[in-house]
């Protein structure tokens, strides 16, 4: 599943070309994703204007005067900008028709992905009001508009050594908890701990504070780096534009199973 680093990714591709965009039409092939595809989509966004793209945890909120269109990848979601001359394929679910003879086109062959709508206040949206802080801070989500800044707690390691008292479940499932951080899976997760030095079992509320803090700076590390390359391809991810994700390359645990550990080469 796409994580924080491809969702980023994918917004940075997209907002470089969508933004000021008309949206002409919207053509759903297949309303029936992980939800059905929002009935207000394909009556309010016609002769809407993308304001702004930006990102909450996992998700891509895309802004109109109308309200905001939230979109979730799922498992193997991909959004790319393509002619609209280029015919739709099997699992290309919804085309945003623009008015310069392009398309906005969302792919999703496991259709786990989602296209809700929400109003002018979108980070009060149901999927969207209960995430944690945001790991990188408010900075990288994209966002100018004041209403639509996360508010609560930021993102430290005394956020995590507070949070975490009292959990008597491993660090791991902590982490991959969206209401204590937003936008981590196990890609990041587990690199993240490996590189703070800490055991994925470990027990949550046996950490100090101070081994709180090292996590805090490897999972902000981890995620910066992944972002700078383009985030991680195993499977499905592509960028906005096609490519591929390089992070895979930097993979210290994730998906490396009975290879020699990268720090002792055991």
């Amino acid at each position: 599943m796409p994580e924080l680093p491809e969702v980023e990714t994918t917004r940075r591709g997209l907002a470089g070309r969508l933004l000021g965009s008309r949206i002409e039409a919207v053509v759903v092939r297949n309303p029936q994703l992980r939800w059905p595809v929002a009935e207000e989509i394909i009556r309010e966004l016609p002769g809407q204007t993308v304001k702004q793209i930006t990102r909450r945890g996992k998700y891509l909120l895309f802004h109109t005067t109308a309200g905001t269109v939230i979109v979730h990848l799922g498992m193997s979601g991909s959004l790319r900008i393509i002619p609209t001359t280029i015919p739709p394929e099997k699992h290309d679910h919804v085309d945003f028709i623009l008015a310069n003879g392009h398309c906005l086109r969302f792919r999703d062959p496991r259709r786990f992905g989602a296209m809700l709508w929400a109003g002018a206040a979108p980070l009060t949206h149901p999927r969207l009001a209960s995430l944690g802080p945001e790991p990188l801070g408010n900075a990288f989500l994209g966002n100018q508009l004041s209403e639509n800044e996360p508010s609560g707690e930021e993102f430290s390691g005394d956020w995590l050594f507070r949070i975490s008292r009292h959990r008597r479940v491993a660090i791991k499932c902590l982490l991959l908890d969206g209401k204590i951080v937003a936008g981590l899976g196990n890609i990041y997760v587990n690199e993240s701990l490996f590189l703070a030095g800490i055991l994925p079992t470990r027990q949550a509320d046996s950490l100090s504070r101070h081994r709180y803090d090292i996590l805090a700076v490897a999972i902000q590390k981890t995620l910066r780096e992944a972002i700078d390359n383009g985030g991680t391809t195993l499977r499905d991810f592509v960028q906005s534009d096609g490519k591929p994700g390089y992070f895979q390359q930097r993979l210290l645990v994730y998906g490396r199973t009975g290879e020699p550990c990268p720090r002792c080469a055991r």
